[in-house]
């Protein structure tokens, strides 16, 4: 059992993979082989979920059905512009520290990639990179048990962390994109996803191409004291 001694060499190995992972946004071509793949959903497969019910279903990409499916989704985003339907809401709002830290991550990758302030043009073309996939070999598309309501789509959100996690410790780069769930109705369509599911996200993964601007800064975490009260009395 453990103790109150110092850190045990699981929670150093935990600690590493949080810090270090990091969200990819250009990779290189080649595939990631299957029994990686595999071996990156069974470790997955281990997250928790409310009475073990393990609501979420995956559905992943490669080779030509990763071509086909970027070409089909870019295509249908300028189609359709803004005029999305996603199975879950978008906020209302970033409002406060959340719109802080929101834009603060944005121009980080403004920044890294040249974009300037004011240029629509380019920020939106950046903005498009989440439709091609960022150049991944692979995409996994999440989806939820719509009968589970809000406690299917926390355990499946719980699933993606897991995920994003599991695929670093293979050095395997990931970027989890809720921009894909916008377009819930195309992607249902395209893999015949049942009525009874949700579209959560996707997951773009593969290698990641570390000489890639985008993939040149890392985003900050707010202290303890922004996020915890104390209880002790």
């Amino acid at each position: 059992m453990a103790g109150h001694g110092p850190p045990s060499d699981r929670s150093v190995a935990l600690e590493q993979l949080l810090k270090e992972r990091w969200s990819c946004r250009a990779f290189q071509e080649h595939e990631v082989p299957r029994p990686m793949i595999e071996r990156l959903l069974l470790l997955a497969q281990r997250s928790a979920s409310w009475c073990n019910t393990q609501p979420w279903q995956v559905i992943v990409t490669s080779g030509e059905g990763t071509e086909r499916f970027r070409a089909a989704l870019t295509a249908h985003v300028r189609e359709r512009g803004r005029n999305v339907n996603p199975d879950f809401s978008r906020p209302a709002e970033y409002h406060g520290v959340y719109q802080q830290r929101r834009r603060a991550s944005g121009w980080q990758l403004y920044e890294a990639v040249g974009v300037q302030h004011g240029d629509r043009t380019a920020s939106a073309e950046q903005a498009f990179q989440n439709y091609r996939l960022f150049g991944a070999p692979h995409v996994a598309i999440i989806t939820t048990d719509a009968s589970q309501g809000v406690y299917g789509a926390i355990d499946t959100g719980a699933y993606v962390g897991t995920f994003l996690l599991a695929a670093y410790s293979l050095g395997i780069a990931t970027i989890a994109q809720a921009a894909l769930a916008m377009y819930s109705p195309f992607i249902r369509e395209y893999f015949s996803i049942p009525q009874d599911r949700k579209v959560l996200a996707g997951i773009s993964f593969g290698y990641a191409d570390l000489d890639h601007p985008a993939n040149g800064y890392r985003t900050t975490r707010a202290p303890l004291t922004e996020i915890v009260t104390w209880a002790d009395t």
